[in-house]
């Protein structure tokens, strides 16, 4: 490794994220999620440890597939109750003056002119740290709760979010021109009319005609993130993400992702680099690997595989109760999560339902590096080196592993010169980006709706 990562923390803003049953560890602080004070303290860690982001996942649905009901992600707090993640972020912001904040709002759950001014808010609100993760949805109750009676098919979800963010891109950049403020008090004039333009959407699922209600933000178009993997869903992060938030088993597997998607953005004539890629991964470490290896034996102590096997159902739309418990897992297409099965089915080895049910106790749906800082990062070369430019590190147990992080590793990826050691300025695309590319830029779909100055 020799490049400059990034780092996220990875979190939801519900009791058990991605370790069904280690709200119950001594050190599990997961059920103080409707303490603001929780996640103020959180943000004050994070930027601390440098950093770049938080990422808050989110769901409008529950993981009623396995047994056919919702009882087992009940009993295990499995993503419900879950609260909405973009009212967390204005406390967070105001304890902070650099960490970034980047959340997942469904293309299902509110009009794009309402999010558009949701979003617009929370990037006037930050001064410019926000970042959308832009998803369709996976959960067939998020159809449900929204009246209709299931999702889209698979890639038809997708034709819906094209939609959905052409009107966003509308919105945020060609309503209000770049001098349509101008807060002239002498003569009373706060916006020129000439200078803001109605938009005029008549689209297959959207209709919009007006003008956007917040004036620019200081990005605009927030950062915008994708976790997409099937083919589809790479098209689509190809034409609309700047990051890409991946999982896979291997390196291999992650790097195919890697390499795919940035040559599907090169076919439309984007700069493949102008796309970041985050991957999934926890951690477990301590002072010495005999230490983390430890921790690790015990957090399996908590891990409750019948609220992983609700999660795992969840994800990939198969009821595994079906199956017996030594069963070999196989590949099924379903309308869910299309790429998970095939992740666990490459992961090198042959996978059971209960061994399957007992990985994603820990590590949920992705790989967990376990050893002292210095083990660590050198695990993370094998990553970097198919492609990733930076990692979404998610937790067993918060605040206790992100402190453990924060205190264990980030020196030694700092004293490598790894991770930053201090902020740099500007919003957030800046700084992921830098300063000459503070606004998105052509073939980019939101620079095409972009109004010139008159």
């Amino acid at each position: 490794m020799s490049k400059r990562l990034f780092f996220n923390a990875f979190h939801m803003n519900c009791v058990v994220h991605q370790s069904p049953g280690l709200w119950a560890h001594p050190e599990g602080g997961m059920d103080r999620y409707t303490d603001l004070e929780a996640w103020t303290e959180l943000a004050r860690l994070l930027e601390r440890g440098k950093f770049d982001g938080l990422f808050l996942a989110d769901v409008i649905g529950v993981y009623d597939v396995f047994r056919g009901n919702r009882d087992a992600a009940l009993r295990g707090a499995v993503q419900v109750p879950v609260n909405d993640p973009s009212l967390l972020i204005p406390a967070m912001a105001y304890v902070t003056e650099h960490l970034g904040f980047a959340y997942t709002s469904s293309v299902l759950q509110c009009h794009p002119f309402t999010f558009a001014r949701q979003i617009s808010t929370l990037d006037h609100l930050t001064k410019g740290r926000i970042a959308w993760n832009i998803v369709a949805s996976y959960l067939e109750s998020s159809g449900r709760n929204f009246g209709q009676g299931g999702l889209l098919d698979h890639d038809e979800r997708y034709d819906f979010a094209d939609e959905y963010v052409e009107v966003c891109y509308k919105l945020w950049e060609s309503s209000w021109e770049d001098g349509a403020v101008v807060k002239d008090r002498e003569r009373r004039i706060y916006a020129d009319p000439a200078k803001v333009h109605d938009v005029h959407h008549h689209g297959k699922y959207f209709k919009v005609d007006g003008c956007h209600l917040s004036e620019p933000s200081p990005q605009r178009t927030p950062v915008l993130y994708q976790a997409g993997s099937s083919p589809r869903g790479r098209e689509f992060a190809a034409r609309h993400a700047e990051c890409v938030f991946v999982s896979g088993p291997n390196p291999h597997v992650v790097g195919e992702t890697v390499r795919d998607t940035r040559e599907r953005a090169k076919r439309i004539g984007r700069d493949p680099h102008d796309l970041l890629f985050f991957m999934y991964l926890k951690v477990v470490t301590g002072g010495t690997e005999a230490e983390a290896r430890r921790k690790y034996d015990e957090l399996f102590e908590y891990a409750d595989s019948e609220a992983a096997l609700a999660l795992l159902s969840g994800w990939s739309g198969i009821d595994f109760s079906r199956f017996e418990p030594d069963q070999p897992l196989e590949y099924i297409e379903t309308n869910a999560i299309r790429t998970l099965m095939q992740n666990f089915a490459q992961a090198g080895r042959p996978r059971t339902v209960r061994s399957v049910a007992k990985a994603v106790g820990i590590g949920g749906g992705g790989p967990v590096v376990v050893g002292a800082p210095e083990q660590v990062v050198d695990g993370l070369s094998d990553w970097v080196r198919a492609g990733v430019d930076g990692f979404n590190i998610a937790y067993m147990v918060t605040p206790g592993s992100f402190r453990d992080f924060v205190d264990g590793v980030v020196p030694e990826l700092q004293r490598r010169g790894f991770m930053q050691t201090e902020y740099g300025e500007g919003t957030m695309r800046e700084k992921l980006f830098g300063k000459e590319r503070a606004r998105l830029r052509d073939p980019h779909p939101a620079a095409s709706h972009r109004r010139s100055s008159r």
